[in-house]
């Protein structure tokens, strides 16, 4: 950290504290130079998460959009909010490891999709319903007897 004195590039950390808040921390520092001492603060840089819709538009990722969804699939079933919120835990993890931040919609309904598969049959139908966008009964009917024959295996 560079003294606010004379300049110098180095300086050793006194003193910590968080806030109470925890959103940043406030170091007491003195310069190995100088020897006066400041006060610097530390706050993580919290990036937003970008969704990129089908026609490639971008927007900011919202939980409570895709948790609505989730809750109109899970509606009348035995899901419970903190499966549905572990789901979305896992989308954001994922969109937060990419090195750009972002995550398509397709990534999305596909880990949507996978993870409720495996939660509730209905709910997975439901929400597939929706994502897919199937083209008419037929391929609803397709993406069903896939469904059954992953059951028997």
């Amino acid at each position: 950290m560079k003294c606010i004195f004379c300049g110098h590039l180095e300086s050793k950390v006194i003193d910590t504290r968080c806030a109470e808040d925890g959103t940043y921390n406030r170091r007491r520092r003195e310069c190995l130079s100088c020897g006066q001492r400041f006060t610097s603060y530390e706050r993580v840089e919290n990036m937003p998460l970008i969704v990129v819709k089908k026609d490639l538009s971008k927007q900011p990722f919202n939980r409570e959009k895709l948790l609505n969804g989730l809750l109109r699939a899970c509606e009348k079933r035995p899901v419970s909010l903190e499966q549905l919120e572990g789901i979305i835990d896992e989308v954001e993890k994922v969109a937060r490891s990419a090195p750009a931040r972002e995550i398509t919609t397709v990534e999305i309904g596909e880990l949507v999709t996978n993870k409720l598969r495996k939660i509730d049959e209905v709910a997975y139908v439901r929400f597939a319903s929706v994502y897919k966008q199937f083209k008419d009964v037929n391929s609803f009917m397709d993406e069903l007897k896939k469904l059954l024959k992953e059951k028997k295996l």
